[in-house]
C-alpha cells in the first residue's frame, strides 16, 4: 500500500500544482490553442465568408461610379427591290443592293441622385461587415474553447488511467498476498475471493479508462489538429478575469461578440428601411453617348457615314407603382423591430450565461478544495485500516473498501481540477475575451480589416485577394 500512496501523491502534485518535471518537447496549452487557431477548418471557412461579405461594400459603392458601355455591330445586308415608275409608260425596275453596315457607340451614365439609396447601401454593407467580424470572433472563441476542453479531457483521462493502472498493480499484490496467507491458514477463502473480485473490477475500470483516453485522443486531434505529444498540465486563466460577477457582466455587455454583432445587425436593418424609403424619392441621372455608323453599298459604290453626340439629364419621379414599395417599407420596419427585440434577447442571454458560468467557476473552486481534503482523508484512512488489518482488527474487505475509496477520491480530484480549468475559460469566453491576443498565443493573429481595406475602393479586378491564414 505504500507504493499506491506514493503514486497517488505524485499524481496529485502533477494535476494540482503542475510541478512534475517535463522534457523540452512538452506541449503546453498555449501551443495547442495556437495550432487550433491556425489550422481550424471552421475558422478558415469563416474567414473566407467574412472576406466575401467585404465585397458587399464595393458593390454598394459602385452606385457612385459611372456606367460605361461600348456597343459595336457589323454585318451584311442584302436588299432586293422592285419598283414601278410612273409616266407615259409603266416600267418595272428591279434593283439589288448589298450593304455592309457597321456602327459603334459609347454610352456613359452617371447617377446624380437616387434618394440616398447608394449612401445607405454603403453604410448598410459596412454594418454587415462589422457584424460578420463579430461572428468570426464568436467562432474563434468557440474553437479555442473546444480546444481547451479537448486538451483538458485528454489530461483528465490520462491521469485517470494512471490511477487505474496503479490501482490494478496494488490489487494484484493484494490478491497474491491473500492467496499466500490463505495457504498459511491466516485468512479464509472468502478473503481470497474478495481480493480477486476487486482485482477483476479494477481491470475492467482500467480498460474503460483506456477506451475513454482513446476517445479523448481522437477529440484532441479533431479540435487541435494533431495528436497530443507530452502535454503539460493546464492551468486556470483567473488572471484575465474580473474580480466580481457585476464587473464580468459589465464587460460582457460591451465586449461580447454576440451583443456587438446584434447591434450591427440592428444598424443594417435600420439602413435597409431608409434604402426602401428611397424608392419613393426622385431619381436623377446624367447620360451621354457617342455613336458612329457606316453603310456601304457595293452596286452604288457609295458609302454613308453618320456621327452623333448626345447628352441628357434624366429625372424620374415615382407616383404609384402598385404599392409594392410601401409594403416593402412596412416589412423592413417590422424586421427592424424584430432585430431590436432580438438584441434584447441576446443581452439577456449573455447576462444569464455570465452568471451561470461565474457560479460554475466558484463551484469548481470549492470542488477542488473538497476533493483535495477527500484524498488526504482517504490516504489517512487507508493507512489506518492497513495497520489495523495487520493487528487483526480489520478484515480484507475493510482494506479493499478503503483502497477503493482512495481511488475514487483521486479520480474525483482529477475531474475537479479538469472542471476548474475549463470553468475559468468558460467565463473568459462569456465576457468576450477568449482570444489569442488576450491569451498571448505565439501565433500570427488574423486581421479581417486587411482584406477589407484592400478591396473597399477597388474599381477593377476579378482576382480574389483572400488574405493568407495566420
Amino acid at each position: 500500500m505504500t507504493q499506491l500512496g506514493l503514486l497517488v501523491r505524485s499524481l496529485t502534485v502533477f494535476v494540482i500544482l503542475g510541478a512534475v518535471s517535463a522534457s523540452s518537447s512538452a506541449e503546453t496549452m498555449e501551443d495547442a490553442l495556437a495550432r487550433a487557431y491556425r489550422n481550424s477548418p471552421k475558422l478558415n471557412a469563416q474567414r473566407a465568408q467574412v472576406r466575401s461579405i467585404d465585397e458587399n461594400v464595393p458593390q454598394a459603392l459602385s452606385g457612385y461610379r459611372p456606367e460605361v458601355t461600348l456597343t459595336g455591330s457589323a454585318g451584311y445586308r442584302y436588299l432586293d427591290t422592285l419598283s414601278k415608275s410612273s409616266g407615259s409608260a409603266t416600267t418595272w425596275v428591279q434593283t439589288a443592293y448589298r450593304d455592309v453596315p457597321r456602327s459603334a457607340s459609347l454610352t456613359v451614365s452617371q447617377t446624380i441622385f437616387n434618394g440616398s439609396r447608394t449612401a445607405n447601401r454603403a453604410r448598410a454593407a459596412e454594418a454587415q461587415v462589422l457584424a460578420a467580424r463579430e461572428a468570426l470572433r464568436s467562432l474563434e472563441q468557440s474553437v479555442l474553447l473546444s480546444a481547451v476542453t479537448a486538451y483538458m479531457d485528454y489530461l483528465r483521462d490520462l491521469a485517470s488511467l494512471d490511477v487505474q493502472k496503479s490501482n490494478v498493480r496494488v490489487l494484484e499484490q493484494t490478491a497474491t498476498q491473500a492467496h499466500d496467507r490463505f495457504l498459511l491458514g491466516e485468512v479464509t477463502y472468502t478473503d481470497v475471493a474478495q481480493s480477486e473480485a476487486q482485482l477483476a473490477a479494477g481491470r475492467s475500470q482500467e480498460r474503460s479508462a483506456e477506451s475513454q483516453l482513446a476517445t479523448s485522443k481522437a477529440n484532441f486531434r479533431r479540435d487541435i489538429g494533431d495528436n497530443p505529444v507530452n502535454p503539460a498540465p493546464g492551468s486556470p486563466v483567473d488572471r484575465f478575469l474580473p474580480g466580481s460577477l457585476s464587473a464580468a457582466t459589465e464587460i460582457a455587455l460591451v465586449e461580447s461578440p454576440d451583443i456587438v454583432g446584434a447591434i450591427h445587425d440592428v444598424d443594417a436593418n435600420h439602413l435597409q428601411v431608409r434604402i426602401n424609403e428611397g424608392a419613393l424619392l426622385p431619381t436623377v441621372a446624367l447620360q451621354a453617348s457617342v455613336e458612329n455608323s457606316y453603310e456601304s453599298y457595293e452596286q452604288l459604290t457609295r458609302t454613308y457615314r453618320s456621327f452623333g453626340v448626345a447628352a441628357a439629364v434624366q429625372a424620374s419621379v415615382p407616383i404609384y407603382q402598385g404599392g409594392a414599395e410601401h409594403a416593402l417599407i412596412r416589412q423592413s420596419k417590422e424586421l427592424l423591430a424584430e432585430q431590436q427585440l432580438a438584441l434584447e434577447r441576446v443581452r439577456d442571454g449573455v447576462r444569464a450565461t455570465v452568471a451561470q458560468r461565474w457560479g460554475q467557476l466558484g463551484t469548481t473552486k470549492a470542488q477542488v478544495q473538497s476533493a483535495q481534503a477527500q484524498v488526504s482523508a482517504s490516504e489517512i484512512a487507508l493507512n489506518g485500516v492497513r495497520n489495523e488489518a495487520r493487528a487483526g482488527q480489520r478484515t480484507t474487505l475493510d482494506f479493499l473498501n478503503a483502497q477503493f475509496a482512495l481511488v475514487n477520491a483521486r479520480i474525483s480530484l482529477v475531474k475537479a481540477q479538469h472542471d476548474r480549468v475549463i470553468a475559468s475559460y468558460n467565463v473568459l469566453s462569456a465576457i468576450g475575451r477568449l482570444s489569442p491576443r488576450v491569451l498571448g498565443l505565439r501565433t500570427a493573429i488574423y486581421d479581417p480589416s486587411a482584406h477589407y481595406l484592400q478591396v473597399r475602393n477597388n474599381w477593377f479586378g476579378t482576382k480574389a485577394s483572400g488574405a493568407p491564414n495566420p
